[in-house]
């Protein structure tokens, strides 16, 4: 499984680069503050909800601590997508927070 630091997220989104994040989240915890422009979509409707995503797009996900992030990614990763986890999670996270 690939892997990045919530810090190396940060650090691509302030030089301008896009990226597709997921947040795996509750509601309630994504209404608390999330990244801005993150795609919601709870871990346990992932499974559900892959016809919204992009085999050629690259996915980073993102949870509260990195655990059930791990999980998407490794079911995005056997359904052929590019994704890639962010260690450490919303609690790893030092960026811009939206509510």
């Amino acid at each position: 499984m690939r892997e990045i630091t919530a810090r190396e997220v940060q650090q691509t989104m302030e030089q301008g680069e896009k990226l597709n994040l997921i947040d795996v989240r509750e509601v309630d915890e994504v209404e608390a503050g999330h990244i801005p422009g993150v795609i919601h979509i709870p871990l346990g409707l992932l499974e559900f909800r892959l016809h919204e995503l992009n085999r050629g797009e690259s996915y980073i996900m993102v949870c509260r601590s990195g655990g059930r992030s791990a999980r998407a990614t490794q079911l995005l990763e056997s359904h052929g997508f590019n994704v890639t986890n962010m260690t450490g999670g919303m609690l790893a996270w030092e960026g811009k927070v939206q509510l």
